[in-house]
């Protein structure tokens, strides 16, 4: 060798050793607030608040960067290989023969890291960015992804539909929490993400394992590559501008409403009402909306049928020009128009099932005929049971068999298979003959007798969905029925692609929500969810825990708070209505008031209702509710009512109710009066008697029951309550008896207008026939408005 030779080849591996030994190097990443450290093992080494020198990484803990997961097993790197030129970090996964290939950026507000290369592609199934380990645990935003103490906050975002925020839990990519992109431990938090290769075909278990290894299609291209995060922190209290910082500069959905950013927009959080108005009775419905001051008309049923999604022509024989007029009508008034549906359940009735299936209905997987069939015959022969005999979850018992839809009744016990009791030409399809081989393919359905959409036709109805809103105008929905994205196999990613899809196609953004916990990309097109359901139960009993113990779940995630849906009745009160309009105040809480045209007009209270209304929420925008009113607002058991006293003043008066008086049958001598007594302070001013009285025991009745005050003042009240039912007086002579779950069962008239009682020390007796052995018992408590304490708005 010469000795030119010999000094080239020294140079070459001297300037080698120095490039691996830079590139060997810790990657240091700062942002204007944070410090992000990985070292040379891939692992995060600190997470430092810049501004005040304070360290958040748990460093006694695992903290990869990136895992991959090959082969149902799941790896850690083993190196990493930083060049700061590129902006790269080349990550070895030593047990798997694998590297990975991420693309950093470093910009004031955050990191992003980006998968761009993966070799060799085909072994990895999935990636997972972190768990990252944080000392914090104050507040952990589950689905948002941030969490924070009282001075820093630290937060990952997917940057794309792909990037789930989660953990690996199942092939199907489906989580069923509340959201895991950030979670508490005992020491802290983490914060984490994923992506599945889903351009690969797959057999998975569904829904939950409702539909047991389903084939699932590929989606060309639709790899691990391309996942790709965001990190950040910052100062506690400009977590959520950060957030929408990132969804600008990354491209993000970012909604705005009259320029104001969705997350930080009043309007998001604003009540409405729900009813099934027609072109004929809008202008009556919009009147009843303008009166209690409510931000939207929601329909509660406008379809023909789920699907295709055109309009019931009972309710709008102009089609969309008669949507598009009533939409008009109500933006004149400043109220907005919305529409409820199963966003992804398609009826049996609807041009997707009849008279022709369309091959994108949704399927759980499929045999082939071991004989030709005619278009009569009752029993069909198939190959395997397999799909066909899943028995937990089978409501309509459809197959489809080139363009027939048939419905059967069971499957033969043994060989040969057969499906049994079939009925051909099932919802206005044809019957027709079959060749032996031909494909039998399970619909797949739901409890609602619907079917439901593949991946490709779950995106169809999200565009026709769209189309509807930008040719009428309509400007709200929750994705309702979000759930049968689920039916394409392909988890919460498609609840995401969904959503996406909608948001991309419209014209200008819509207030949404979802019947499901939140996916975190989601997260960046909803305006606020509103969980609660009023069905089949009273007014105060739907649901209450689960309602409130939402609002914190809401708050950690920086959503508006909301409280449901609550169902005005023919017999509902103006009590109850601010019973809910103290808790909406407490927790500074929209809803949506559920009614119709018939319970309107019978309710006699309905004017005095819709006033409330106005004057709660007009209050609630005003911000007149202190801190330690909204604690005493939010006490379930506490009954206000308010009053607008003019100049943006209002009077707020506390209802007071009596410790219990209980009343039990007891034997006494003959001759002797029956009645127990009690002495009653009544701490307010003179008025109309009110009063509660529950039955309690095991089973029985109470009848012929008198309330006596100061030995000559009665209320006779001519009724028979059952154990477990409450009678009801809000001063008026008709009193309701409630039932389980808070249903009214009946209403009875007094004989005689309430007396009024006066402040101060009362004698009161109560007697009653008991039946029942043992007997039940009586319970009594009075209820008084006290003193009002006047609110203000700031001025």
């Amino acid at each position: 060798m010469t000795v030119r030779r010999f000094l080239f080849s020294t140079v070459i591996v001297i300037l080698s050793a120095v490039l691996r030994s830079a590139a060997s190097a810790e990657a240091i990443l700062e942002t204007d607030d944070l410090r992000l450290v990985v070292d040379t093992n891939g692992a995060i080494k600190s997470l430092l608040d810049r501004g005040q020198g304070m360290e958040y990484a748990a460093g006694d803990q695992e903290c990869a960067l990136l895992r991959v997961r090959s082969d149902g097993r799941s790896e850690i790197p083993s190196e990493m290989l930083w060049d700061a030129r590129q902006g790269t970090m080349r990550l070895i996964y030593d047990g798997i023969r694998v590297e990975a290939l991420v693309k950093v950026t470093a910009k004031p507000t955050h990191v992003s890291l980006e998968l761009v290369s993966i070799d060799p592609l085909e072994k990895v199934d999935a990636v997972q960015w972190g768990p990252l380990p944080t000392t914090i645990r104050k507040t952990v935003g589950e689905i948002v992804g941030v969490v924070r103490n009282e001075q820093y906050a630290i937060g990952l975002q997917g940057l794309n539909v792909k990037t789930l925020g989660g953990v690996f839990l199942n092939e199907e990519g489906r989580d069923t929490s509340r959201g895991r992109t950030a979670k508490p431990t005992d020491w802290g938090s983490t914060l984490q993400a994923y992506s599945l290769d889903r351009s690969r075909p797959r057999k998975v278990s569904v829904w939950g394992g409702h539909f047991p290894n389903m084939p699932v299609p590929p989606i060309e291209g639709e790899t691990v590559l391309g996942s790709k995060i965001a990190l950040f922190g910052c100062a506690a209290d400009r977590a959520l501008k950060r957030v929408g910082e990132i969804e600008i500069a990354e491209g993000l959905p970012h909604p705005e409403f009259d320029g104001v950013w969705a997350k930080l927009s009043p309007e998001c959080g604003r009540s409405y009402m729900i009813g099934s108005f027609s072109e004929k009775s809008v202008d009556k419905w919009l009147d009843y909306v303008k009166r209690a001051n409510l931000a939207c008309l929601y329909h509660s049923g406008p379809f023909k049928s789920w699907g295709h999604y055109e309009l019931n022509p009972r309710l709008f024989p102009n089609g969309v020009d008669g949507m598009k007029t009533c939409v008009e009508k109500a933006r004149k008034l400043g109220i907005r128009i919305g529409v409820h549906t199963l966003t992804n359940f398609i009826n049996t009735n609807d041009a997707y099932v009849t008279p022709v299936p369309d091959p994108r209905l949704a399927k759980t997987g499929s045999s082939r005929l071991t004989a030709p069939i005619k278009d009569d015959d009752s029993e069909i022969p198939v190959a395997s049971p397999e799909y066909f005999a899943n028995t937990k979850a089978n409501w309509l018992r459809t197959i489809v068999i080139g363009e027939e839809l048939i419905r059967y009744g069971g499957v033969s016990e043994r060989e040969p298979w057969r499906l049994l009791d079939c009925q051909r030409g099932a919802f206005g399809t044809r019957a027709a003959k079959h060749a032996q081989g031909d494909e039998v393919a399970k619909l797949m359905d739901h409890p609602y007798k619907v079917f439901l959409a593949d991946y490709e036709l779950q995106q169809e109805i999200a565009v026709r969905l769209a189309e509807l809103f930008n040719a009428t105008g309509i400007s709200h929905l929750d994705f309702d029925g979000h759930e049968g994205c689920w039916a394409s196999g392909q988890g919460d990613f498609a609840i995401g692609i969904f959503a996406k899809v909608f948001y991309d196609h419209l014209d200008r953004p819509a207030f949404n929500g979802s019947s499901i916990s939140q996916p975190s990309f989601y997260w960046h097109i909803n305006t606020a969810v509103n969980w609660g359901e009023p069905w089949g139960a009273g007014f105060r009993e739907g649901m209450p825990d689960y309602r409130f113990n939402n609002q914190a779940l809401l708050e950690r995630n920086y959503m508006p708070n909301m409280l449901g849906w609550f169902s005005m009745r023919s017999e509902t009160t103006l009590a109850d209505v601010e019973w809910m309009l103290a808790r909406c105040a407490g927790y500074n809480a929209g809803f949506a008031f559920a009614t119709d045209l018939n319970a309107i007009r019978k309710n006699p209270q309905a004017g005095a209702i819709l006033d409330a209304i106005r004057v709660w929420e007009k209050a609630r925008y005003s911000g007149v509710f202190t801190d330690e009113h909204r604690e005493r607002l939010k006490v379930p058991s506490r009954e206000y009512h308010l009053e607008y006293a003019g100049d943006s003043e209002w009077r707020l008066y506390p209802f007071n109710r009596s410790e219990p008086f209980v009343y039990e049958e007891y034997i006494r001598q003959p001759g002797e009066p029956t009645p127990a007594g009690w002495e009653y302070v009544n701490p307010d001013e003179k008025q109309p008697l009110q009063f509660y009285l529950e039955v309690e025991g095991e089973e029985g009745s109470v009848r012929n029951i008198t309330l006596e005050f100061d030995s000559y003042i009665q209320v006779a009240v001519q009724a028979e309550i059952e154990v477990g039912q409450r009678l009801v007086c809000d001063g008026a002579r008709a009193v309701r008896v409630y039932g389980g779950k808070g249903l009214q069962r009946k209403t009875v008239d007094l004989a005689r207008d309430l007396p009024h009682i006066a402040r101060g020390p009362h004698h009161v007796e109560l007697s009653a026939d008991f039946v029942g052995n043992p007997p039940p018992k009586l319970v009594l408590r009075i209820k008084t408005q006290g003193k009002p304490e006047t609110l203000a708005a700031a001025r």
